[in-house]
Order: structure tokens, then C-alpha cells, then sequence
């Protein structure tokens, strides 16, 4: 075959590999085989956190060793938890570690915003504590966040210097939200539309006290302002609608490894992508 042809064909096939991985809509799933004496499984967590416990739940895969370890991080109130990419990252042989904030799903303490981030730092300094019995290889740790848990994800990266990655799903970003909000009564009527909160009985707290710390310091709260303290991550923003280019824009500005950033057609919860999802997650995983 002529060379030519064959350096195309070849250039050609590679073009349609990085295609096809960077948003497949196929999936192929095996039943795990369990590997004797070392079997995949689940195990019940209760994490310290800011003299509270919080409830949580480790997914583990077969083998012995330390494994690298996904950490999921729900939304405002956390509906939706993912755990369909926990199933499959777990049978890619990653621990995946679910847990819900203070204050919310039966876990203790009080829910707050700046609580969530603080959450997320205690999760992994647990994570070392127990990186032996938990088979936790703390050298391969990242954040994933869905809605509110994108802005806790960009929030706590930035407090982890040992954590290199996150993925920040249809980030909220809180701050901008408020940005034209003044007032206590402005804060009340504007965060009652249930489009933006509403009274969820799994928060223990009322909307002034989850939004008042908002209107009182919109400068920690606006994820446009971290992008300098985001540069040394790679990090992915995987978006249903454009309300986030501006950010996206600055931290891409800023960044000196990785940043993605992607809007797909489709809803918050991303219902008609999931198996894309998935994909596009193991593939940043496996970077």
C-alpha cells in the first residue's frame, strides 16, 4: 500500500477514535467478576465533619491494593445523586465516595454553603486518615460536582492542593445568581422562586440564613473570582445551557494544564446523556 494512503487512513482512524471518545452514546457493561479475597462491594462511612458525622457510603472495586478514588458531590438538595456513574467508575476499578453535607439527608450539623465546601476538605483529609483500610490511593483523588456541588467542587479545589482534577457538571454559580440582590427582602423574595431554592425539608436552615452570607460577601461566592486559584488544575465544565461562558472564558484564561469546557443539548439532570456522560467522565479519569 502506498505510504501516503496508508499515514492517511491511519490519520483518518484516529480522528474518529478521539471523536468517538470524547462524547460516545454506547456503553458496554459486564456483571463484575469477583476476584477471591478481595471482592468489590460497598461499606457504610460516617465522616467527621465540623464536630458533626457525616452519612456516606464507599463503592469499591475488586483488589487488594489502593485504589484511585472518585468523590461525588450532590446538589441544592441533592435529588439527584449520580450514582449510575458511581456503578460504572466503581467497575472501572475506582473507589467512588458518595456523602451528604451537614444538615442535609439525615447527616448531623447545619447545611450552609460555606459548610458544603469545608465538607469536602474533611472528606478527604478522612480519606487519608483511613487511605489503608479504605484502600484509598490519595495520590489519585478527584472531585466531581453536580449544579451546586459544580460551585462546591471549583470552591474546595482550590483548598486541596493534593487534588489535581475536577469536573464541575452544570456548576451553580451562586454568587452570580445574587449578584443584583441588595437587600434582605430582595434576598427572601428572590431566593423563595422555586426555580432558584424552594423549602426543602432536608436543609435544616432557613433561606435567610443559606442566603444572607451570599448578599453579605458576593465576592467569595462568585466562582469568577477564583479562576487564578484554579490554574494548576485540569478541570472539565459540562454545561446544559451558556450561562457559565463568562467563567468558563476566565478559567480557561488562567489555566496551565487542562480545562474543557462543553454545552450539550439537554436538561440539568442531563436525562438523555447519561451514557455520554459516563464516558466523558472515565475519559477524564483515565487522563
Amino acid at each position: 500500500m502506498n505510504k501516503s494512503i496508508a499515514l492517511g487512513l491511519f490519520l483518518l482512524g484516529l480522528f474518529i477514535s478521539q471523536k468517538s471518545l470524547a462524547q460516545s452514546d454506547s456503553l458496554v457493561l459486564k456483571d463484575i467478576i469477583w476476584e477471591k479475597g478481595a471482592q468489590a462491594g460497598a461499606t457504610e462511612l460516617f465522616i467527621p465533619s465540623g464536630n458533626s458525622l457525616l452519612a456516606g457510603y464507599i463503592y469499591r472495586p475488586n483488589g487488594s491494593q489502593k485504589h484511585p478514588t472518585l468523590l461525588l458531590l450532590h446538589g441544592y438538595p441533592g435529588n439527584e445523586r449520580n450514582l449510575d456513574l458511581a456503578q460504572v467508575v466503581r467497575a472501572h476499578g475506582w473507589n467512588v465516595i458518595y456523602f451528604d453535607y451537614r444538615g442535609s439527608w439525615g447527616s448531623q450539623g447545619k447545611f450552609s454553603f460555606q459548610n458544603c465546601v469545608e465538607d469536602v476538605v474533611n472528606l478527604v483529609s478522612f480519606c487519608k486518615k483511613y487511605q489503608d483500610s479504605l484502600k484509598i490511593d490519595t495520590s489519585q483523588m478527584v472531585l466531581f460536582g453536580h449544579s451546586m456541588g459544580g460551585w462546591v467542587c471549583l470552591k474546595a479545589l482550590e483548598k486541596l492542593p493534593s487534588i489535581k482534577k475536577g469536573f464541575a457538571l452544570s456548576a451553580w454559580n451562586i454568587g452570580q445568581d445574587f449578584k443584583k440582590v441588595m437587600s434582605q427582602k430582595e434576598l427572601i423574595q428572590f431566593a423563595n422562586n422555586p426555580n432558584i431554592a424552594g423549602k426543602y425539608f432536608v436543609l435544616n436552615a432557613s433561606l435567610l440564613e443559606l442566603f444572607n452570607p451570599v448578599i453579605q460577601n458576593k465576592t467569595y461566592f462568585d466562582l469568577e473570582n477564583d479562576a487564578q486559584g484554579l490554574s494548576s488544575k485540569q478541570i472539565i465544565m459540562l454545561d446544559e445551557h451558556s450561562k457559565n461562558q463568562t467563567l468558563a472564558q476566565k478559567i480557561k484564561s488562567n489555566n496551565t494544564l487542562y480545562f474543557d469546557y462543553q454545552v450539550w443539548n439537554t436538561d440539568h439532570p442531563f436525562s438523555n446523556k447519561r451514557v455520554s456522560l459516563i464516558n466523558k467522565l472515565i475519559q477524564f479519569l483515565d487522563r
